[in-house]
């Protein structure tokens, strides 16, 4: 079984349900960015023991959350060392917009990724684009790059679509399986 951690900053609690829900399909370890932008104790070890790394981030203002991005600028003592070299990566955000500039943050993420040597990973689902389709569906908002929820702006982490949720498990589930087969 391949060790994942999901590492992901969380401003007001949706993105941290989000991150949940990709740990629970991944059988992962959860390390939460603080509000100041910092890993907790042992945060930095226990990324560099993992197989796979899913980051994750609400989209703020069109990109990642500062908090996110001073942990992402942090890593390049990591990347000067190339410790991440080879790792499975991936990634998801949360924001109040149905498309909220979503893509610029996975395209962030996937960029640090790069950054790293790292090796991503996508969505792997298929899109809820018919007209039959409801708002709860597995990959209603159709992403193929990385995990992406919508959380309406008056409502709290327990109003998120279950859909978007499930989509999250299934998303940690699947980084899982591919970091399974790089890690034997």
């Amino acid at each position: 079984m391949p060790k994942v951690v999901v590492v992901y900053h969380s401003g007001y609690g949706h993105t941290q349900r989000m991150a949940q829900s990709v740990a629970s399909g991944a059988d992962a370890q959860l390390v939460a960015i603080d509000a100041e932008g910092n890993l907790p104790e042992g945060g930095w070890d226990t990324l560099a023991e993992a197989d796979a790394i899913i980051f994750g981030s609400p989209t703020y203002m069109g990109s990642m959350s500062w908090q996110f991005k001073k942990f992402a600028d942090a890593s390049s003592k990591v990347w000067f060392a190339q410790g991440w070299k080879d790792k499975v990566a991936a990634g998801f955000t949360n924001s109040a917009g149905m498309n909220g500039d979503k893509l610029s943050t996975l395209n962030a993420m996937f960029a640090l990724a790069m950054q790293h040597s790292m090796i991503w990973v996508s969505q792997g689902l298929m899109p809820a684009n018919t007209k039959s389709a409801k708002r709860d569906d597995v990959n209603y908002l159709v992403s193929y790059s990385g995990a992406i929820a919508q959380s309406p702006s008056d409502g709290g982490a327990k109003d998120m679509s279950a859909g978007d949720l499930e989509t999250a498990r299934l998303f940690g589930k699947r980084v899982a399986q591919v970091a399974g087969k790089f890690s034997r």
